[in-house]
């Protein structure tokens, strides 16, 4: 063997020592029970994982303890998972995402003492908060540290198994006190880092309606992350309430507007939309309507100066007071449409750089006026129903919204004014048209005995002859029985 040889043996020697020491300084880490480990996935059976602990021996762990909330092992070979020690042996770590039932009860102090999450099942509603079973002790969860939410109702988390931490540990175990809210906490915090990193504001994402509230819907984005969108920002339509647009468990599309970090707290605050998902209504709002079109619309709130009417989700109109009737005066909105009712509107104006809209309800139903003169003619005898009476004369309706006087006057001049002198408002009479203004909107009547101009002698003449003829016939009638 040559020196050359000698120094190459040497140096393989050296560099195989060199390797082992390098080895065995990687896996000489001891881990003890309660440590946490994050190690890699080496192999996945049927029924157990297999963990490199980054020591001699592997950890393995019962595959059904990591499935997710859909009962699906999403982990595969390479990748990296945090889990507990439980118990040890010289060829195997028992690795659990909690201690469960594969610790052991003398392990709880240790739990404790370096906070690694229990399993426990809620067993009984108690004052103040739960009873819960871990490895056969009796722990105690108050109402506060089961959920971060508000809990509305204890008997829905009866039966349920969790994980906890215990905060209290006294008397050998028989005083328990265990908090499910701060593990909740831990791993929002982690889901929120996780989901921040992937979204920014202006993104729109999918989230699940949680909750209702007057003031606007809390949507679920990802497990433990939510935000809000107000009222305001849940439909271009004006609503009242958020039960009109969403219900719980709808799966909705949102905008994130804000996505900010409360300093006081640390919490995050994410403002929503729902109805920035899509196009405002107003951008085609010049190519839908034009002034004059008759359309049908929704009333959706009413003032003490008019009512708006929704034409499209999100574009509404306003109908003025003075624009609800022809037939009669307006003093109140509500006495002419209410809030939900379907009706029909003429567009008068649109303004887009306003975004505002003038409607008329009596354009639409059409001004009873219109062709009054051709309708109503001059002489021509008409009934109608007395609606007042004053000083000056009669108000007496033809039909809704068309009303004439009948003036003292003509009353007077009347064959027989005590005819009109005792009606009642509601009792029907027969009137003569005598003028018809239907610009001014004014119709004037008088008596069906009354003519003007020739037509009156006439009529006058036609009474006198009536008469003289009935008093020479009674003279002839004399004249026979004096013979």
């Amino acid at each position: 063997m040559t020196e050359s040889d000698n120094g190459n043996d040497n140096m393989d020697e050296m560099s195989f020592a060199e390797l082992f020491e390098s080895y065995d300084t990687n896996i000489s880490k001891e881990l003890n029970q309660g440590d946490m480990v994050e190690g890699e996935i080496i192999s996945i059976g049927s029924k157990n994982v297999y963990v490199d602990t980054g020591t001699k021996s592997d950890g393995v762990a019962i595959k059904s303890e990591l499935l997710d909330e859909n009962g699906e092992f999403l982990s595969k070979v390479g990748d990296k998972i945090k889990l507990y020690v439980v118990s040890m042996s010289e060829s195997e770590i028992i690795l659990s995402n909690a201690i469960s039932g594969a610790g052991k009860a003398t392990m709880l102090y240790e739990a404790f003492q370096n906070r690694m999450p229990v399993e426990g099942k809620i067993t009984e509603v108690i004052k103040g908060g739960f009873s819960i079973d871990i490895l056969g002790k009796r722990a105690f969860c108050p109402v506060s540290q089961i959920d971060v939410k508000y809990v509305e109702n204890q008997e829905d988390y009866l039966g349920q198994a969790h994980h906890f931490l215990i905060t209290r540990y006294e008397e050998n175990g028989r005083n328990i006190v265990v908090s499910r809210r701060e593990l909740l906490n831990i791993e929002i915090k982690e889901k929120q880092e996780d989901f921040l990193k992937k979204v920014k504001q202006g993104d729109t994402v999918q989230g699940t309606i949680t909750k209702l509230m007057p003031y606007g819907a809390f949507i679920e984005l990802t497990p433990g992350v939510e935000g809000m969108a107000h009222i305001s920002e849940l439909s271009w339509s004006r609503i009242e309430n958020p039960e009109e647009v969403v219900k719980p468990g709808d799966i909705v599309s949102v905008k994130l507007l804000k996505i900010e970090t409360l300093k006081e707290s640390g919490a995050v605050k994410i403002s929503l939309s729902m109805k920035q998902t899509s196009s405002n209504p107003w951008d085609n709002m010049e190519n839908s309507f034009n002034t004059g079109d008759q359309l049908t619309g929704k009333v959706v709130r009413l003032t003490s100066f008019g009512a708006f009417v929704e034409l499209v989700p999100g574009v509404d109109g306003l109908v003025h007071i003075s624009e609800m009737s022809h037939t009669k005066r307006v003093l109140r909105p509500e006495d002419v449409v209410q809030v939900g009712e379907r009706v029909q509107v003429v567009v008068k104006s649109i303004e887009m750089d306003s975004k505002r809209i003038s409607l008329s309800i009596k354009d639409a139903l059409g001004d009873p006026w219109t062709g009054a003169s051709a309708k109503y003619e001059i002489n021509s005898i008409i009934e109608g129903t007395l609606e007042k009476r004053e000083k000056f004369g009669l108000f007496i309706n033809l039909e809704p919204g068309v009303t004439g006087l009948m003036p003292s006057s003509n009353i007077r001049s009347a064959e027989n004014p005590s005819n009109f002198e005792k009606l009642k408002p509601g009792d029907l009479v027969r009137v003569m048209i005598q003028e018809v203004d239907e610009e001014k909107r004014r119709i004037t009547f008088t008596s069906p005995e009354q003519k003007e101009g020739d037509n009156w002698k006439e009529f006058s003449g036609s009474k006198k002859s009536n008469s003289f003829g009935t008093m020479e016939d009674l003279f002839k009638e004399a004249m026979k029985k004096k013979k």
